[in-house]
């Protein structure tokens, strides 16, 4: 039977006179929390001793604190998205209200509904009573939303602006805050937009946990940063000595990280990895800030992680694999030090790249460089072309930069161009290597650039567009229509997208390599190698930085120019991606093995013979180069 109007204001007034429960968040889940074997390597029942770290975390989410914010700032395998679990399932059985949560994507919630939330409740007789049974009509429990007496869970995603702003909520749990987008369907920031779904809720709490990304704009950072900024300090079982756990502090013998112990900071003593469950019990959050009073922030790495789920040895063993790669580098720096990746934004010292030249011949390929690109920029009275060898190790060396004069709208010039593309270099053990791909950009006199390409002919030529963002140097390319003698061919030619962004942040971090003595050889990976090109070059290839704007409200990292000329920079990176697509980054043993060989071989026959043997045969210019870089005329 229907409840009349005052029935519902009398039992809207008696919940809102009902006392907070007495039972804090961490104390339920110890009660009532059971794990189940779909969505835990540890299924029964919860037990906070095992994780101690997390009990603060949840205790703050309970409504006797007066914290409104809760921040979580953390590595992989600590257990945070679990804390904000057993705060669902408090919520639905203690304090029932409206409550939201929500992942980076629609699809990311509609998996962790079914892969979390619903063993949570399953397995939970006190959760089975108060949500009903999804086979029964009417029950209220779809994927995206759970009803229960007093409110219901919706779930949703950072990308979906209508699933954000789609109701009111007292409670919001949002979860990897550093993987939402940046602009969510043009209505500005994620976080902003449901944050204000809980502003006319006096006793709010919002939860936002997440590994970080990038300095500058983690989202998890900036509001870590706004908070009383709590580290767990743990003190060793030897002295006694209280301290944060730092990856500085572990030690292995070299290439044995499974050997891995970390070294009091106070006492030296050398602690194994199943000492780590005494240390936890006993420890302790200390913050660091003042904060803004209202905000609490936690900060934790995969160090703590709980003996059997990630040990020391296994982050040992996960940096020795990553060390020499950016990439892994800074996978291991977000998920296992728990901390932002600083990108190579800093412009390095063109006058260190310049005092740091070396004394190989301009046009000539040097030992270790084992196959040639050319990255090839265009502007209205000029193509700009740098040609790149590439080793081991991504190893590479500055082989020639040329510039042809011409008008662009001209064939004249592109003529020029195809003769470049068909020189082939000499290299300094007697081989001669043609160039195995060539990266155009297609920004400025596109239909010229795709009427060339064309003509080329598919594979050594790549029509490429750039991009800001990116996860991978290119993507997949689009076919495009082209305009050739007035008339228009559809599907002409391949764009290949670049992320530029990305590139230019990998090659700044390669530029500040240091150049390594004669007994630390051999070079670093991506090391650079300079001839003795003139000063404008390097002011060229150094001539952008990496700004944080605020677009929307959200914070953004764009590339500025702070020179007016930067074609050195982006034919280099062009280089790069046109090394990507032939293959480099895919390149085994047997790879690099295959084409020291054909090097090799070549240096021991006739020059006019010894032209690599999987690529078309190049044509050789006359001896006396009629083509040259306007940089040795400034």
């Amino acid at each position: 039977m229907a409840l009349t109007v005052d029935e519902v204001y009398r039992a809207a007034a008696a919940a809102g006179a009902r006392p907070d429960p007495l039972l804090t968040v961490s104390e339920w889940a110890d009660q009532y929390r059971v794990l189940s074997t779909r969505a835990s390597a540890e299924p029964g029942p919860w037990r906070t001793e095992r994780t101690p770290y997390l009990k603060e975390i949840m205790d703050c989410l309970s409504p006797s604190s007066p914290v409104e914010r809760v921040v979580f700032m953390k590595g992989a395998q600590v257990g945070a998205t679990e804390c904000g679990n057993n705060w669902i399932g408090y919520v639905i059985h203690q304090a029932p209200g409206p409550m939201m949560a929500v992942q980076p994507t629609v699809e990311m919630a509609k998996r962790n509904s079914k892969q979390r939330i619903d063993p949570l409740i399953e397995e939970s007789e006190v959760l089975r009573k108060l949500v009903r049974d999804p086979r029964s009509r009417d029950s209220g429990n779809t994927v995206l939303a759970k009803e229960f007496p007093g409110g219901v869970l919706v779930m949703t995603g950072a990308n979906s602006a209508v699933g954000l702003r789609s109701m009111a909520a007292r409670y919001l749990f949002l979860d990897e805050i550093d993987g939402y987008p940046g602009d969510v369907d043009d209505e500005g920031d994620p976080i902003q937009l449901v944050a204000a779904r809980a502003r006319t809720f006096a006793r709010r709490k919002i939860y936002l946990v997440s590994t970080p990304k990038i300095t500058g704009l983690s989202r998890i950072e900036a509001a870590f940063e706004e908070s009383d900024q709590r580290r767990y300090w743990v003190p060793c079982p030897v002295c006694g000595e209280y301290q944060t756990l730092k990856f500085a502090q572990l030690t292995w013998p070299k290439g044995k990280p499974k050997q891995a112990v970390y070294v009091c900071e106070h006492c030296s003593a050398r602690l194994e990895n199943h000492q780590k469950h005494t240390m936890l019990a006993r420890g302790e959050w200390r913050p660091s800030a003042v904060g803004d009073g209202r905000t609490a922030g936690f900060w934790l790495s995969s160090l703590y992680s709980p003996v059997g789920w990630f040990s020391w040895a296994d982050a040992a063993e996960m940096f020795e694999k990553a060390r020499k790669n950016p990439t892994l580098l800074q996978v291991f720096v977000n998920t296992v030090l728990g901390e932002t990746w600083a990108e190579a934004g800093d412009a390095p010292d063109w006058q260190r790249l310049y005092d740091r030249r070396e004394n190989y011949r301009l046009g000539t390929v040097p030992a270790g460089g084992l196959f040639l690109v050319a990255g090839c920029d265009v502007q209205r009275d000029r193509l700009e072309i740098a040609l790149v060898a590439w080793g081991r190790n991504r190893e590479n060396w500055l082989t020639d930069y040329v510039v042809l004069d011409g008008d662009t709208s001209r064939p004249e010039v592109w003529d020029r161009l195809t003769d470049l593309l068909n020189t082939t270099y000499p290299h300094t053990c007697g081989a001669r290597l043609g160039i195995v791909r060539m990266a155009v950009d297609s920004g400025f006199a596109t239909q010229q650039v795709y009427a060339w390409a064309r003509e080329q002919g598919p594979g050594r030529v790549l029509v490429t567009k750039g991009y800001e963002t990116g996860s991978a140097p290119i993507g997949q390319p689009s076919a495009v229509e082209v305009t050739l003698d007035g008339r228009k061919i559809k599907r002409g030619v391949k764009v290949w997208p670049v992320a530029t962004g990305m590139l230019k942040s990998e090659l700044y971090g390669w530029l500040k390599l240091e150049r390594p003595t004669e007994e630390s050889k051999p070079y670093p990976p991506g090391y650079c190698h300079f001839p003795q090109l003139p000063e404008e070059f390097f002011k060229q290839l150094t001539a952008e930085q990496l700004v944080p704007k605020v677009v929307k409200g959200y914070r953004k990292l764009e590339w500025v120019k702070t020179r007016e000329r930067n074609e050195a920079l982006d034919t280099y990176v062009l280089c790069r991606a046109a090394a990507t697509q032939y293959g480099m980054d895919r390149f085994g043993e047997r790879h690099w093995k295959a084409l020291e060989e054909q090097i090799g071989s070549a240096s021991r026959e006739p020059v006019e013979q010894s032209d690599p043997p999987a690529q078309p045969k190049p044509r050789t210019l006359p001896q006396r180069r009629i083509i040259r870089s306007r940089f040795l005329d400034r």
